[in-house]
């Protein structure tokens, strides 16, 4: 079977392929860093650093007490990037995380000036504390600054540090006297990744950090230029038009109203995900091979990252809510159901992709 050739397969100069073996390098020294702090969630640490080297950001759900805080504040510390939390209450105001302008005297001419106090959205890493206990005003501040990277108060612009990283996390439990986030705004997280509970093994070993009497602290590893430039190198990832293809039909399968729509997904599906979707699909797929220190993307990358990128982007009828069909389920079946290249496609095409690399 003839494929198109992309023209972003063609990568790499060499000073690329040096930047992935960087990186890949960095991530495992990440994650033995991370080690010392955090007990398990490997999945979770692993789809955190593929949002935060994609330059996406991410929504954490989970019941309390499972780290989710301290895995965020410890990834910051391990990436050298400056750190903020917001707890999110009924009576959080958007100024209190934007910031707000105060009268200031000049003491030298004792003129009165307008002066911008910043709010703790300027950081590196921002979390989100309980993303959904805030009212709709309030989380839609958060809209601005993670698309534009800039927040606007009394009429001026202010850029935010780079790079910038929202992390919201959720308690899926607790739903009295929330405020459930709207589309809009879920959809512009890249990854909503679920934390599950520790295995007996890990909670046990959890037990016995938390109750000794040890201080740990872990090495920076990274700091912000060099993850800037990191960055940079994930979207020149290579991926052929046959994966790409793939990841376009697993976000097209989840909308219903097409011909070859599923019948499951017709009957389990009120709307399904949008172009975006397709975009963080690739990106999450990019950032996947690249921290595994490949040089171009599978399409075991792609349904490697199809439950985070799709479970918040799709909306269950009644139907699926009474029978028990979570997002999660349908976006499984989607990937049993939906045809993806065979061995001998990915024989045929990937070698080209590494000789391109070779060659630069």
């Amino acid at each position: 079977m003839k494929h198109e050739t992309s023209p972003t397969a063609k990568m790499a100069a060499p000073d690329d392929v040096e930047a992935v073996r960087r990186l890949h390098e960095a991530c495992q020294q990440i994650r033995c860093e991370l080690g010392k702090v955090i007990v398990g969630q490997g999945q979770v640490l692993e789809e955190l650093l593929m949002t935060m080297f994609a330059r996406g950001h991410c929504l954490l759900v989970g019941v309390p007490g499972l780290a989710k805080t301290l895995m965020i504040r410890t990834l910051a510390d391990a990436l050298s990037l400056s750190f903020n939390r917001i707890q999110f209450t009924p009576d959080l105001m958007p100024s209190d995380i934007t910031g707000t302008e105060v009268i200031q005297e000049n003491k030298s001419s004792g003129d009165r000036e307008y002066r911008f106090l910043r709010g703790p959205i300027f950081a590196n890493v921002l979390l989100a504390d309980e993303i959904n206990r805030t009212p709709p005003k309030t989380q839609a501040a958060l809209l601005e600054a993670m698309q534009e990277h800039q927040v606007t108060a009394g009429g001026a612009k202010h850029k935010l540090a780079e790079p910038f990283f929202v992390l919201a996390t959720q308690n899926p439990i607790e739903q009295e006297g929330t405020y459930p986030l709207p589309e809009a705004q879920l959809d512009r997280f890249m990854f909503n990744i679920h934390v599950d509970y520790p295995d007996e093994d890990e909670e046990l070993e959890i037990v016995r950090r938390t109750t000794a009497d040890q201080d740990v602290s872990v090495t920076p590893t990274l700091d912000a230029e060099e993850i800037l430039k990191l960055t940079h190198i994930v979207r020149r990832i290579p991926i052929a038009d046959h994966i790409a293809r793939y990841a376009l039909r697993l976000a097209r399968c989840t909308r219903t109203g097409r011909e070859d729509t599923p019948d499951f997904i017709r009957e389990y599906v009120m709307w399904g995900a949008g172009p975006r979707a397709s975009q963080y699909l690739v990106l999450g797929a990019k950032a996947r091979a690249a921290l595994n220190g490949r040089y171009c993307v599978s399409h075991e990358d792609i349904q490697a990252v199809a439950l985070p990128v799709l479970r918040h982007r799709i909306k269950t009828t009644f139907v699926a809510d009474a029978e028990g069909i979570t997002a999660d389920e349908i976006v499984r079946r989607i990937l049993k159901s939906a045809p993806h290249v065979s061995n001998e496609d990915d024989r045929g095409k990937l070698p080209q992709v590494f000789r391109s690399a070779d060659a630069g």
